[in-house]
Protein backbone atom coordinates (compact mmCIF):
# COMPACT_ATOMS: atom_id res chain seq x y z
CA UNK A 1 0.00 0.00 0.00
CA UNK A 2 1.35 3.40 -1.00
CA UNK A 3 2.17 5.90 1.72
CA UNK A 4 3.59 9.41 1.55
CA UNK A 5 6.88 8.08 2.88
CA UNK A 6 7.04 5.46 0.12
CA UNK A 7 6.29 8.07 -2.53
CA UNK A 8 9.08 10.28 -1.19
CA UNK A 9 11.50 7.36 -1.29
CA UNK A 10 10.48 6.51 -4.86
CA UNK A 11 11.09 10.10 -5.93
CA UNK A 12 14.58 10.08 -4.41
CA UNK A 13 15.29 6.62 -5.80
CA UNK A 14 14.52 7.87 -9.31
CA UNK A 15 17.16 10.59 -9.09
CA UNK A 16 20.57 10.16 -10.65
CA UNK A 17 23.49 10.05 -8.24
CA UNK A 18 24.42 13.61 -9.17
CA UNK A 19 20.88 14.90 -8.64
CA UNK A 20 20.56 13.04 -5.35
CA UNK A 21 23.73 14.73 -4.09
CA UNK A 22 22.34 18.09 -5.25
CA UNK A 23 19.09 17.32 -3.44
CA UNK A 24 20.94 16.57 -0.19
CA UNK A 25 22.95 19.78 -0.53
CA UNK A 26 19.78 21.79 -1.11
CA UNK A 27 18.16 20.13 1.92
CA UNK A 28 21.07 21.14 4.15
CA UNK A 29 20.99 24.71 2.79
CA UNK A 30 17.21 25.04 3.12
CA UNK A 31 16.16 27.84 5.43
CA UNK A 32 13.34 27.60 7.93
CA UNK A 33 12.53 26.64 11.48
CA UNK A 34 13.43 23.00 10.87
CA UNK A 35 16.94 22.47 9.58
CA UNK A 36 18.81 19.34 8.53
CA UNK A 37 22.51 19.12 9.33
CA UNK A 38 25.14 17.88 6.89
CA UNK A 39 25.91 14.90 9.13
CA UNK A 40 22.37 13.56 8.72
CA UNK A 41 22.59 13.26 4.94
CA UNK A 42 26.29 12.88 4.13
CA UNK A 43 27.03 9.42 2.71
CA UNK A 44 23.50 8.32 3.56
CA UNK A 45 21.30 6.09 1.43
CA UNK A 46 18.12 7.34 -0.18
CA UNK A 47 16.07 5.43 2.38
CA UNK A 48 18.02 7.01 5.22
CA UNK A 49 17.48 10.49 3.77
CA UNK A 50 13.79 9.67 3.40
CA UNK A 51 13.68 8.79 7.10
CA UNK A 52 15.42 12.07 7.94
CA UNK A 53 12.87 14.02 5.89
CA UNK A 54 9.91 12.35 7.58
CA UNK A 55 11.34 12.67 11.07
CA UNK A 56 12.19 16.34 10.52
CA UNK A 57 9.13 17.58 8.64
CA UNK A 58 6.58 14.80 9.49
CA UNK A 59 5.11 12.48 6.90
CA UNK A 60 2.36 15.01 6.18
CA UNK A 61 4.73 17.92 5.63
CA UNK A 62 7.71 16.23 4.00
CA UNK A 63 6.25 15.84 0.47
CA UNK A 64 5.93 19.61 0.05
CA UNK A 65 9.55 20.05 1.16
CA UNK A 66 10.73 17.35 -1.26
CA UNK A 67 8.75 18.91 -4.11
CA UNK A 68 10.23 22.32 -3.32
CA UNK A 69 13.79 21.00 -3.28
CA UNK A 70 13.32 18.98 -6.47
CA UNK A 71 12.23 22.19 -8.15
CA UNK A 72 15.24 24.02 -6.74
CA UNK A 73 17.70 21.54 -8.29
CA UNK A 74 16.03 21.55 -11.70
CA UNK A 75 14.01 18.36 -11.33
CA UNK A 76 10.62 19.95 -11.91
CA UNK A 77 9.26 16.86 -13.66
CA UNK A 78 10.01 14.71 -10.63
CA UNK A 79 8.43 17.33 -8.39
CA UNK A 80 5.27 17.37 -10.49
CA UNK A 81 5.07 13.57 -10.50
CA UNK A 82 5.39 13.53 -6.71
CA UNK A 83 2.69 16.18 -6.37
CA UNK A 84 0.34 14.16 -8.56
CA UNK A 85 0.99 10.92 -6.66
CA UNK A 86 0.49 12.64 -3.30
CA UNK A 87 -2.71 14.19 -4.64
CA UNK A 88 -3.99 10.80 -5.76
CA UNK A 89 -3.10 9.25 -2.42
CA UNK A 90 -4.84 12.04 -0.51
CA UNK A 91 -7.86 11.78 -2.78
CA UNK A 92 -8.19 8.03 -2.20
CA UNK A 93 -7.78 8.47 1.56
CA UNK A 94 -10.49 11.12 1.67
CA UNK A 95 -13.21 9.04 0.07
CA UNK A 96 -12.10 7.92 -3.37
CA UNK A 97 -12.47 11.16 -5.30
CA UNK A 98 -10.85 11.10 -8.71
CA UNK A 99 -7.44 12.70 -9.03
CA UNK A 100 -8.93 15.32 -11.31
CA UNK A 101 -11.30 16.36 -8.54
CA UNK A 102 -8.65 16.77 -5.90
CA UNK A 103 -8.33 20.32 -4.67
CA UNK A 104 -11.71 21.51 -5.95
CA UNK A 105 -12.31 24.64 -3.96
CA UNK A 106 -15.29 26.27 -2.35
CA UNK A 107 -15.38 29.78 -3.77
CA UNK A 108 -16.62 32.42 -1.36
CA UNK A 109 -16.79 36.20 -1.37
CA UNK A 110 -14.26 38.06 0.71
CA UNK A 111 -13.61 41.79 0.38
CA UNK A 112 -15.54 41.77 -2.90
CA UNK A 113 -13.20 39.16 -4.41
CA UNK A 114 -13.85 35.58 -5.35
CA UNK A 115 -11.42 33.65 -3.20
CA UNK A 116 -10.85 29.88 -3.08
CA UNK A 117 -10.20 29.44 0.66
CA UNK A 118 -9.44 25.75 0.90
CA UNK A 119 -9.68 22.48 -0.89
CA UNK A 120 -12.51 20.08 -0.13
CA UNK A 121 -9.98 17.28 0.03
CA UNK A 122 -7.93 19.09 2.65
CA UNK A 123 -5.27 20.25 0.17
CA UNK A 124 -5.29 24.03 0.13
CA UNK A 125 -5.09 25.97 -3.13
CA UNK A 126 -1.65 27.38 -2.30
CA UNK A 127 -0.32 23.92 -1.43
CA UNK A 128 -1.75 22.25 -4.49
CA UNK A 129 -0.35 24.91 -6.83
CA UNK A 130 2.89 25.60 -4.96
CA UNK A 131 5.23 25.02 -7.90
CA UNK A 132 3.18 27.06 -10.36
CA UNK A 133 2.78 29.93 -7.91
CA UNK A 134 6.50 30.03 -7.16
CA UNK A 135 7.30 30.06 -10.86
CA UNK A 136 4.61 32.45 -12.07
CA UNK A 137 3.74 35.06 -9.42
CA UNK A 138 5.49 38.34 -10.28
CA UNK A 139 3.70 41.14 -8.40
CA UNK A 140 5.45 40.32 -5.14
CA UNK A 141 5.76 43.84 -3.73
CA UNK A 142 2.02 44.50 -3.75
CA UNK A 143 1.31 41.10 -2.22
CA UNK A 144 3.87 41.72 0.52
CA UNK A 145 2.33 45.12 1.21
CA UNK A 146 -1.05 43.44 1.55
CA UNK A 147 0.30 40.76 3.90
CA UNK A 148 1.90 43.47 6.04
CA UNK A 149 -1.26 45.57 6.10
CA UNK A 150 -3.38 42.56 7.09
CA UNK A 151 -1.03 41.74 9.96
CA UNK A 152 0.23 38.49 8.45
CA UNK A 153 3.83 39.74 8.33
CA UNK A 154 5.83 41.73 10.83
CA UNK A 155 8.21 44.39 9.51
CA UNK A 156 11.31 42.26 10.11
CA UNK A 157 10.00 39.35 8.02
CA UNK A 158 8.59 41.78 5.44
CA UNK A 159 12.04 43.35 5.00
CA UNK A 160 13.73 39.94 4.85
CA UNK A 161 11.52 38.83 1.99
CA UNK A 162 11.76 42.12 0.10
CA UNK A 163 15.56 42.05 0.27
CA UNK A 164 15.68 38.52 -1.15
CA UNK A 165 16.85 38.45 -4.76
CA UNK A 166 14.52 37.05 -7.42
CA UNK A 167 10.77 36.62 -7.42
CA UNK A 168 10.93 32.83 -7.13
CA UNK A 169 13.15 33.03 -4.07
CA UNK A 170 10.82 35.66 -2.59
CA UNK A 171 7.87 33.34 -3.14
CA UNK A 172 9.72 30.50 -1.43
CA UNK A 173 10.35 32.82 1.52
CA UNK A 174 6.65 33.65 1.67
CA UNK A 175 5.87 29.93 1.81
CA UNK A 176 8.53 29.28 4.45
CA UNK A 177 7.94 32.33 6.67
CA UNK A 178 4.23 33.14 6.29
CA UNK A 179 2.09 30.42 4.76
CA UNK A 180 2.99 27.78 7.35
CA UNK A 181 0.80 29.65 9.85
CA UNK A 182 -2.39 27.93 8.67
CA UNK A 183 -5.38 28.20 6.37
CA UNK A 184 -6.44 31.67 7.55
CA UNK A 185 -3.15 33.11 6.34
CA UNK A 186 -3.34 31.09 3.13
CA UNK A 187 -6.83 32.45 2.49
CA UNK A 188 -5.59 36.04 2.86
CA UNK A 189 -2.72 35.25 0.51
CA UNK A 190 -5.09 33.84 -2.11
CA UNK A 191 -7.32 36.90 -1.77
CA UNK A 192 -4.30 39.10 -2.50
CA UNK A 193 -3.36 36.83 -5.39
CA UNK A 194 -6.82 37.29 -6.84
CA UNK A 195 -6.44 41.05 -6.59
CA UNK A 196 -2.92 41.23 -8.01
CA UNK A 197 -2.67 38.13 -10.23
CA UNK A 198 -6.28 37.45 -11.18
CA UNK A 199 -5.47 35.86 -14.54
CA UNK A 200 -3.04 33.45 -12.92
CA UNK A 201 -5.60 32.42 -10.28
CA UNK A 202 -8.26 31.86 -12.93
CA UNK A 203 -5.84 29.78 -14.98
CA UNK A 204 -4.93 27.60 -12.01
CA UNK A 205 -8.58 27.16 -11.04
CA UNK A 206 -9.25 25.62 -14.45
CA UNK A 207 -7.14 22.66 -13.32
CA UNK A 208 -8.79 22.39 -9.89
Amino acid sequence: MATKKKLIFQSLDNLSKENFLSFCAALVDREGDRRVSQSKVEDRSRLEVTNVLVSTFTEAGAPAVVSELLGDIGCGDQASKLDIRIAQLTSNASGGQGAGQLGVVNVTRCSNSMVPPSAVSGTHFVDKHRIQLIQRVTNIDSILDGLLERGVLQYGVYDTIRLTSGTQQQMRKIYDLALKSGDDVKNIFVELLHQQESYLVKDLLKDS
